[in-house]
């Protein structure tokens, strides 16, 4: 009997030859990189502006694309978060300029003007949201049609939610239509922006007020969550002031009247009391009716709570300041009212509305006028609500997600923040419109439809140190164009906008911090040939679009050369000791 044949094992495969000093042959059999401590690794890192947005706007990638003159790819970034860019970049505080890390380098990024480019295109163009991928089974009412209602509003019928969105008033806009002048605001950019919100099928009511905490109660039974944003109405009012008095008014109610083409006739010398925007734009409004004004704050001008451009803008059409002051008493004659004042040194408090005042004393001085226009803030109105929802300090109580702890009920704006800013209320919109989404989906076992959110970075934000700027020359900031003084006691809109080529240049001035800009830098300095590019076809077998680069970690030896010379700041180096 024959005993079968057993196959012979196969030879082990031939290690490389391993090259000798003179040849030419690869290298690549030394795996060097095993003497390192640390390896270098691509990141898409938060830049400090982006941290510092009140939207959360992904600011490093739509500038990328303006800079690329790619206006409709920036437009589709920027209303990611925030489908107001128009109004943003003509009314926002901008904090994301403040934290720019440009800033250490000459000056910060002009962001705001920017964005207001991009936002003007797409008026221009007439560019509109797509409809919904489909529609979700979930009706959200959203009360109050201002900055906080607009957004969520944008945010949930974005997803597919049928949104009802229920307004006081005649016209959308809130504080935005009635509370900002045409001259920052033009109404024809505040009207397309609301109009192409409105254009994705959000059903409104206006002339609807949520009156009673019984219209509350039945509003809640109706649908499936509701976000209440219905800002702060009710004005404040100073002791020293008889509310009756005739010569009289509270600063809402005259910006009320001049944005709608009305300004009251109070006399020819005005007496406007605040420091804040709205004081600012009561003073404004009021030169170009034809008024001499003072603006009386208890503020010294450099801690106005008001944006140092539009105090700057004030004073230059003629308003004049009288700052770190306060009104002791009013004395009313026959023709002309006597404000008696004194000069306060003004101690802000730990938080915005919280702080006190150390008379000065002999300081007492006087002030005469026609009428006092009263602009130190407005409260929320909370009865509508009645015990249904949970106040703190004349505010609705609520997370930083709108939550309000009662069920499926949620709120922000004004009504929930001393904020009291418009970019601020868009993004309390925003993230409770996302907690809303996020909610509804989990009660109906729902896989999330076709828009998917852009996942948060857990990596840290970028510092200037971070910057390889020696790769960016100086380049001096776009300049604040604006209308000359004598220009502007008129209807039109102050602030003057860039021109395309202005817009390219201001652009091309940010870092990009933390996004990858497809340099080669990290190829080019590596020493040891340890950073490839990776193709599409590669990301593609991966599954991911996001990796530009691959560090090989069989021969980085962690020198850190790659992570020194990135111009974004986008690489770090990270302990890989073993």
């Amino acid at each position: 009997m024959s005993t079968p044949t057993q196959a012979k094992p196969a030879a082990p495969a031939a290690p490389p030859p391993v090259p000798s000093t003179w040849t030419t042959g690869s290298t690549t059999v030394f795996k060097t990189g095993t003497w390192r401590d640390s390896l270098a690794r691509h990141v898409a890192a938060p830049a400090p502006c982006h941290n510092a947005c009140p939207v959360d706007h992904d600011i490093p990638e739509w500038l990328g694309h303006s800079r690329k003159r790619e206006w409709y790819e920036a437009w589709e970034v920027l209303v990611r978060n925030n489908p107001f860019p128009a109004i943003t970049g003509r009314v926002c505080h901008h904090p994301c300029e403040s934290a720019c890390n440009r800033a250490a380098l000459d000056q910060p990024v002009s962001i705001c003007r920017s964005e207001r480019f991009v936002g003007d295109q797409a008026i221009a163009e007439g560019w509109q949201f797509p409809l919904p991928a489909r529609e979700l089974d979930g009706h959200v009412a959203v009360v109050g049609g201002g900055p906080a209602g607009l957004s969520a509003a944008f945010q949930l019928r974005r997803r597919g939610w049928r949104v009802s969105l229920y307004e006081a008033t005649s016209a959308l806009g809130g504080l935005m239509r009635h509370g900002i002048p045409g001259y920052r605001l033009p109404r024809e950019v505040l009207d397309a922006e609301i109009a192409r919100v409105v254009a994705l099928g959000v059903e409104v009511h206006l002339d609807a007020q949520v009156a009673s905490p019984e219209a509350f109660a039945a509003l809640r039974a109706e649908h499936d969550a509701v976000f209440v944003a219905t800002g702060a109405a009710r004005p404040r009012t100073l002791a020293q002031l008889d509310v009756t008095a005739p010569w009289l008014m509270q600063g809402a109610a005259y910006l009320a009247a001049a944005n709608a083409g009305a300004p009251p006739a109070l006399g020819r010398r005005l007496v406007v009391i605040g420091g804040g925007s709205a004081a600012i734009d009561t003073a404004r409004s009021a030169r170009r009716a034809g008024h001499e004004v003072t603006m009386l704050s208890l503020e010294a001008r450099a801690q106005l709570p008001a944006q140092r451009e539009e105090v700057d803008e004030a004073i230059e059409e003629g308003v004049t300041l009288a700052d770190g002051a306060t009104l002791e008493r009013v004395d009313a004659g026959a023709d002309r009212l006597r404000l008696v004042c004194s000069r306060v040194r003004f101690v802000p408090g730990p938080e915005r509305g919280r702080f006190h005042i150390e008379p000065v004393p002999g300081s007492t001085f006087t002030l005469e006028a026609d009428a006092v226009v009263v602009s130190i803030g407005q409260d929320a109105d909370l009865a509508p609500f009645g015990d249904a929802l949970a106040a703190r300090d004349n505010l609705l109580a609520a997370d930083r997600k709108g939550y309000t702890g009662t069920e499926g009920v949620w709120a922000g704006g004004d009504l929930t923040s001393m904020s009291r800013f418009v970019t601020q209320a868009f993004g309390m919109g925003k993230r409770a419109a996302l907690a809303i989404h996020a909610e509804l989906l989990r009660t109906r076992a729902e896989r999330p439809p076709a828009y998917r959110e852009r996942p948060e970075s857990s990596e840290a934000i970028v510092p200037f140190a971070a910057i390889a700027h020696w790769y960016h020359d100086q380049a001096a900031r776009a300049p604040h164009q604006r209308l000359e003084p004598e220009q502007r006691l008129g209807s039109a809109e102050v602030a003057l906008g860039f021109a395309e080529a202005e817009a390219v240049a201001e652009s091309s001035r940010c870092f990009s911090c933390g996004t990858c800009i497809d340099c080669d830098n990290c190829v080019a300095v590596c020493p040891d040939l340890a950073v490839r590019r990776l193709d599409e076809a590669h990301n593609q077998a991966v599954g991911t679009t996001a990796a530009h680069y691959e560090v090989l970690a069989d021969y980085c030896k962690g020198c850190g050369l790659c992570v020194r010379e990135c111009p974004t700041g986008a690489m770090v180096m990270e302990d890989d000791r073993r």
